[in-house]
């Protein structure tokens, strides 16, 4: 009796429920357009605009006695002038200013090649720059990496802010999280604009840095959970392109408002709007079956199949309000924790290439964001133009990654990401445009591997492990950040060596992914011992193989090559746990990738993609 009952009550799966009230109707559009969309501009506006806060200007040392010359007269008197085509930033001659003035002295003698570190202060020329905090903190000369490591203090909160956000996601939900996520930012961002001293600051930008990128992520989420499997990648794209134009509008309101208080508030103030969306932001249905909160579950699935102009099928509705055992759940969706990422020989392998080379692409792809304004004569059009080509890139692995798959796509973007940013060890030091072309090609196709490999790590790893093998190697990713603010400020003595180094991961974990196996046509791994064995016989032909492999579309493949004939029990015969949940799989899959509906290509092969 307790068999058939557990039979009757398996997980309800929503991909099993939304081609029936709509994978992509008007409900999810209009969510998709006007709420989880824009909610992608804050991490672009509040990850970036730090940048455009620590402008330097030029500067020179202050001499009060000399308050009375003009700029030019007291530059020319005390500040020395180096190889004669610039003045010193940090430096003046060693003289009793007054003793000079009062004999009239306006010319250099033997005596004035002693100098001295700025003994009261700085000169800025604020002609181009209205506010920065490197002015109005003095981060000059000995204090020129304290910028610096307020990018470190940002990204220091990032790692943190992913483990923490990351738990509150899966405990209270993607709403709440999404809302206190918000609310960490503007706090920070409002800490920011009205710092008085450089320590409060370093710490506001900590508290910013908590948000960074769950403040992406979880709209990310609730876009993906809202949706049907056939429309994800398309969800995929879309996200990145509303994070990038936020970037681009970025630059726009930088260029626009260059005092840096103004600035902090402008790319954070508005978003307090936001907090409307509490009231037309659903819970994702998905968290809310996996928590067993059916009743809520129904009422959003209801409103969603009205929005869309279809009815919620009754056996939906029968089906949410039975309870299910908490023991079967249990047992079903039980992880074994970081072991399983690391136990077995395959899955370390894995699990080290997945994490190798999303640190290489987060440390690279934010490392040359924070270079762009440093390139080319106009740092706000700079930077605008390395967050466009990201445009490009994301609608051309939209078109390749169902052709080419995974692997192939993500280490040649890779490759030619770290070759464009190395080949600038060939430039002269004036061809400050080819380098800037150089690096718009580096950018555009890092931005690309950034987007396949987030896709790909989720295929990887198997359902059991899927959140916290992401998890793990988005933190490991995170850490990079920590170290990428140093070699970006490597720079300012010599313009292409942060390229260099970065162009060098790139490559490094480019051709590293190449021993990944394709995900594309496959059904992905359930289990822990699935993902063993995904993968686990990989050759050397099997890397080197450019268009991956169709399945045989005779029978559903898996991985015990067991038909669904041969899996299905007798009319009164259950089946234990592990093999129905198998059973279930295929019939999934079945009921996804109806053999009569499959599109077929030129040789009458059926075309088909297994979506988990």
């Amino acid at each position: 009796m307790c068999k058939k009952s557990d039979k009757h009550t398996q997980d309800i799966d929503l991909d099993d429920i939304l081609p029936k009230i709509g994978e992509f109707g008007r409900y999810q559009k209009l969510m998709l357009w006007l709420v989880c969309l824009p909610a992608c501009f804050p991490c672009g506006f509040c990850a970036f605009n730090q940048l455009f806060m620590t402008d330097t200007p030029p500067h020179w040392c202050w001499i009060p006695e000399l308050h009375n010359l003009t700029i030019d007269q007291r530059k020319l008197l005390s500040i020395p002038n180096e190889n004669g085509s610039k003045f010193s930033k940090c430096t003046q001659y060693d003289l009793n200013w007054t003793e000079v003035l009062k004999n009239e002295g306006l010319t250099k003698t033997e005596e004035t090649k002693k100098t001295i570190h700025c003994q009261n202060g700085w000169e800025f020329d604020m002609s181009e720059i209205q506010s920065t905090i490197v002015k109005d903190f003095e981060l000059v000369c000995n204090k020129d990496i304290y910028p610096t490591l307020g990018l470190v203090a940002l990204n220091f909160g990032g790692p943190i802010g992913v483990y923490v956000f990351g738990m509150l996601n899966d405990s209270i939900g993607r709403k709440k999280s999404f809302f206190t996520c918000l609310t960490t930012l503007i706090s920070g961002s409002l800490l920011t604009g009205f710092s008085e001293n450089f320590f409060m600051w370093i710490f506001s930008r900590f508290i910013v840095g908590l948000t960074i990128p769950a403040i992406y992520q979880i709209p990310f989420i609730i876009s993906l959970e809202l949706v049907g499997p056939s429309y994800r990648a398309f969800v995929t794209v879309l996200t990145c392109m509303f994070y990038t134009i936020g970037l681009c509008m970025l630059a726009v309101v930088a260029y626009l408002i260059r005092d840096w208080r103004h600035l902090t508030l402008a790319t954070s103030v508005p978003f307090i709007l936001y907090y409307f969306y509490w009231f037309v932001l659903p819970e994702s249905p998905r968290w809310l079956l996996a928590k067993g909160r059916f009743d809520e579950a129904l009422k959003i699935l209801e409103d969603l199949a009205k929005t869309n102009g279809k009815e919620l099928p009754p056996s939906v509705i029968q089906s949410l309000k039975r309870s299910r055992s908490k023991s079967e759940k249990d047992e079903l969706m039980k992880s074994p924790g970081l072991r399983g990422l690391c136990g077995t020989p395959n899955m370390r392998l894995k699990t080290f290439l997945i994490t190798l080379n999303w640190f290489a692409n987060e440390m690279v792809y934010v490392g040359l964001s924070y270079y762009g304004p440093s390139l080319g004569s106009d740092e706000y059009f700079s930077f605008l133009l390395s967050s466009a080509v990201e445009i490009p890139s994301y609608l051309m692995c939209w078109l390749i990654m169902d052709k080419w798959g995974r692997r192939w796509p993500l280490c040649l973007c890779m490759v030619i990401s770290g070759v464009s940013c190395i080949a600038t060890v060939l430039l002269p030091q004036d061809a400050v445009i080819t380098t800037l072309v150089l690096f718009l090609i580096s950018k555009s196709a890092i931005s690309a591997s950034f987007l396949i490999i987030y896709p790909f790590a989720g295929e990887l790893y198997p359902t059991q492990l899927r959140g916290i093998g992401i998890g793990f190697s988005a933190y490991v990713g995170g850490l990079g950040l920590i170290i990428i603010p140093f070699i970006t400020y490597l720079g300012s003595e010599m313009l292409i060596l942060p390229l260099i180094i970065m162009g060098s991961i790139s490559v490094i974990g480019g051709i590293s992914g190449l021993r990944l196996p394709e995900t594309l046509h496959h059904r992905l791994p359930q289990t822990v011992e699935e993902g063993e064995e995904f993968g686990k016989d990989f050759s050397t032909e099997d890397c080197l193989r450019c268009i991956p492999i169709r399945p045989d579309v005779s029978r559903v493949a898996s991985y015990e090559n067991l038909e669904l004939q041969q899996l299905e029990p007798q009319e009164d015969t259950p089946l234990d746990l592990p093999r129905q949940r198998r059973v279930s799989s295929i019939r999934k899959l079945v009921k996804q990738q109806s053999i009569m509906d499959t599109p077929k290509d030129e040789h009458g092969n059926m075309k088909i993609t297994y979506w988990v």
